[in-house]
């Protein structure tokens, strides 16, 4: 006949309490990691973005997340016009489409 072993081993309830709180540190840990290194630069620079877009001056030249060039000739609430080219070509945007203020109108010479 064949020996049949059983290998049984019991958990206190100290080993298991022991266990959870080891988890819920490192689960703690891991969100306290990703909200340093993921969320809060993000809003951070959503905050600059934002500022950047609300600093906008007539005569600023801007570059579009589309990569237009143009100089800024009024703001609106949501929206800018823009001038293109040496040709005057006006372009109607949104805001949030400017990527960049590359000049601003108190540096600019024409």
């Amino acid at each position: 006949m064949h020996n049949l072993f059983l290998l049984t081993t019991t958990a206190t309830p100290q080993d298991t309490t022991g266990q959870w709180i080891t988890t819920g540190i490192m689960l703690v840990v891991l969100v306290a990691v990703f909200y340093f290194f993921g969320i809060r630069p993000q809003k951070k620079q959503e905050k600059e973005t934002k500022a950047m877009r609300d600093s906008l001056q007539v005569g600023d030249e801007i570059t579009t997340i589309g990569g237009i060039i143009g100089k800024v000739i009024s703001i609106k609430e949501e929206t800018v016009m823009i001038e293109t080219g040496h040709d005057r070509t006006k372009i109607r945007i949104l805001k949030s489409a400017i990527r960049s203020i590359d000049v601003h109108a108190e540096d600019a010479v024409d």
